[in-house]
């Protein structure tokens, strides 16, 4: 009965419904104006990967001859119908939004203008700037049979142009150069700031590029391409060499998805779905300008700060105030990190510290997203040039961070850094640091665990919890982990950590089973569970197993969730909600009562096949009483949060929590928190950074 098709949602449509969520919050009228477009263009930028990643997965499964069905009885030609629908009226909604948006924008004398609404001045303006900035860079390409439709590149902007010259029809096709500002500032009148999209620029003046014709028809177009790498490991000698091999052919990737101006003229639209091989349903008609992304950059428009979030100051985590000596900080007590409300700069400096210190024998750290300049990098670069044992696995096949990986990989073995590229097959998604430290007493471990990435950029907007410890047993299972990356070693028993594809299931299981064994016996029993995605189907089956035993079940999932809550003698115990709102939920956390002996785990994975099956990841128990009785009351906080939270439904549909009662938004009291947390909000932080903080990071 459990696992009937209708008992479960279709990964990819769940996933579209969370885009969805993202997208309402740029309509939401109490979020300040600028911050309403950046969340366009996260909706944006998480379509554009949908597309390169998901559909074009399943447009190669069905070209494949595949069309199997998935846990919730679709067939793979049912998703892509299904999937197409959804992402076109998303499309209009977020175009209407937009319209929206820009109109509330120019009560702040902010004006995006078409070309003909400049003043004479102005075009005099436009013209110099076309003739001597834009002209120089661009290139058309002609298309006839001495020059074939040219290759262009993924996600990038093009204008189509029919010219026609003596009766005869001609085609061309002009990029749009990246090198140049999308959206370029005209010097505005009144006090008045106005904005142009260089796409209209290059339209407008067009005809400068092709004397003896005329331009009958021009319309803007983009292309999203098939980005998904597919790499063979087991034939692979070299993976640095192959991946490198796979991102040049990421760009020639087979076009999934034509978006084009609404107005575009059909001959032209027929021209290009023609040339580019694409069928009718991957065609998007765009109401207003193609590439919403371009609006990450301009919501930073300076002098414009009241019409976005008041900055985020990351707070001191109140065990390290006046905590100079970072090891002996953590040698007293275990240390709970969480940000973006406490700051991040304790992980950087914890690296930073151990390649300065004298005593510092060794430091093994995974990497698998970290930002374009990372201190933390840099600082384990200095410490193998200061002769310590440093060890870094950095995964090469971080979907999207493959480049920047390759580059710090390189850069790391030059400073004498012995890096690993993980375990053939998998991908290592754990995130762990451990240095090795000569003390009067002898070897001492010190050991970080978190849920997010090593990540300094993203630590500022992405929810999620880490762990210093000094603990011998998970400075143990810390030197174990890194011996089985590294060489070759089968895992160890381990005292306190559990690693997935080996145990984590199974660990999993076996905590849901304890709660169903003690509501068996008529005692509570309760689970919570804080991820981004929960898909797996056998872990779902087991929650439904809990549920039908009495076992109440919150679920607090930020995106996919292919599990139905509130079905009768199903999943009646079981509730499933997402908080989308000023952060990005990133932190995993798992809550099981225990028969009153509770106990609180934090993890590098979701529940989703890829985690449990292919990825080594990390699961690990938060001890201190003082912390799991913080996460309790976050997780707590979280599930009457009715500002920002949204419910699932059992057709799998969301609505928004009721708001009857007093406000509450998680982010906004979680920040209040830690502020009050610090003891000294009214200092500001680059005030009160003690020498353990260095003041240029």
């Amino acid at each position: 009965m459990l696992t009937k098709h209708e008992n479960f949602i279709n990964r990819e449509l769940s996933w579209l419904k969370f885009n969805s969520r993202v997208l309402g919050e740029a309509n939401d009228k109490q979020k300040p104006l600028l911050e309403r477009l950046r969340f366009l263009a996260i909706t944006s930028s998480n379509l554009d990967e949908f597309f390169m990643i998901r559909l074009a997965g399943l447009k190669h499964q069905l070209e494949s001859g595949i069309n199997k069905m998935d846990a919730a009885g679709l067939t793979v030609r049912e998703q892509i119908d299904l999937i197409s629908e959804s992402a076109h009226d998303m499309v209009r909604v977020q175009y209407r939004f937009l319209k929206g948006t820009l109109k509330d924008i120019e009560e702040h004398h902010i004006y995006f203008r078409d070309i003909d609404d400049f003043n004479g001045r102005q075009k005099e303006w436009l013209d110099d700037y076309f003739h001597n900035t834009v002209y120089p860079v661009i290139t058309p390409m002609a298309v006839d049979a001495s020059h074939p439709f040219p290759f262009l590149a993924n996600r990038t902007l093009n204008l189509a142009v029919t010219l026609v010259r003596d009766d005869e029809t001609s085609m061309a096709v002009i990029p749009v150069p990246r090198g140049l500002p999308r959206i370029v500032a005209v010097p505005g009148t009144d006090g008045k700031q106005e904005f142009v999209f260089l796409e209209q620029i290059m339209m407008n003046y067009a005809q400068n590029l092709f004397y003896g014709y005329k331009i009958k028809d021009i319309a803007v177009f983009r292309i999203t391409r098939n980005a998904d790498l597919s790499i063979d490991e087991d034939d692979v000698k070299d993976l640095l060499i192959e991946v490198e091999k796979s991102l040049r052919q990421r760009k020639r990737g087979q076009a999934v998805r034509l978006e084009i101006a609404k107005r575009a003229n059909p001959a032209l639209r027929s021209f290009l779905i023609n040339a580019l091989k694409i069928s009718e349903p991957d065609v998007y008609e765009i109401n207003g300008p193609i590439d919403l992304t371009c609006m990450m950059k301009f919501v930073d428009l300076p002098g414009c700060d009241t019409l976005r979030y008041t900055p985020l100051v990351p707070q001191i985590p109140a065990d390290l105030i006046d905590q100079p000596d970072l090891f002996a900080a953590i040698r007293k007590k275990d240390i709970l990190l969480h940000h973006p409300y406490e700051t991040f700069r304790p992980v950087v400096e914890f690296v930073r510290q151990a390649a300065a210190d004298p005593k510092v024998l060794a430091i093994k750290q995974t990497l698998y997203r970290v930002s374009g300049n990372s201190p933390i990098v840099l600082a384990l670069a200095q410490a193998a040039e200061n002769g310590k044992q440093v060890t870094v696995l950095v995964e090469l096949k971080a979907r999207f961070d493959e480049e920047n990986n390759i580059l710090w990989a390189k850069r790391l073995e030059e400073a004498g850094c012995h890096v690993i590229y993980g375990l053939v097959g998998l991908k290592t998604h754990a995130k762990m640091i451990l240095v090795v430290r000569q003390e009067d007493s002898g070897i001492k471990r010190y050991v970080h665990m978190g849920t997010g990435n090593y990540n300094d950029t993203t630590a500022k907007v992405y929810t999620d919890m880490g762990l210093f410890t000094a603990n011998d047993q998970f400075g143990a299972d810390a030197s174990g982990f890194f011996n089985v990356l590294s060489g070759y070693s089968d895992p160890p028993v381990w005292n306190k950590i559990v690693v997935a594809p080996l145990g984590l299931r199974d660990k999993i299981e076996a905590l849901v089973d304890r709660e169903i064994e003690f509501a068996k016996q008529g005692s509570p029993a309760r689970i919570i569970v804080k991820m981004n995605a929960l898909l797996d189907k056998e872990i779902i089956i087991k929650l439904y197993e809990a549920s039908l035993h009495g076992v109440k079940i919150d679920l607090i999932i930020r995106g996919i969730c292919a599990l139905r809550p509130g079905m009768e003698k199903v999943s009646e115990n079981i509730t499933v909600r997402s908080i989308v709102g000023r952060f990005l939920e990133h932190s995993r956390i798992f809550y099981f009562y225990n028969d009153g002996l509770e106990r609180v785990y934090l993890s590098s994975a979701d529940w989703m096949p890829r985690n449990l099956n292919d990825r080594v990841e990390l699961f690990f128990p938060v001890d201190d009483e003082a912390h799991v009785e913080r996460i309790k009351e976050m997780l707590d906080l979280m599930l009457k949060d009715n500002r920002k939270a949204y419910v699932m439904k059992t057709d799998g549909t969301y609505r928004k929590v009721d708001k009857r009662g007093r406000e509450i938004n998680c982010h906004e009291v979680l920040m209040e928190a830690a502020r009050k947390a610090a003891k000294v909000p009214e200092i500001p932080l680059e005030q009160r950074l003690k020498p353990m903080y260095r003041k240029d990071l």
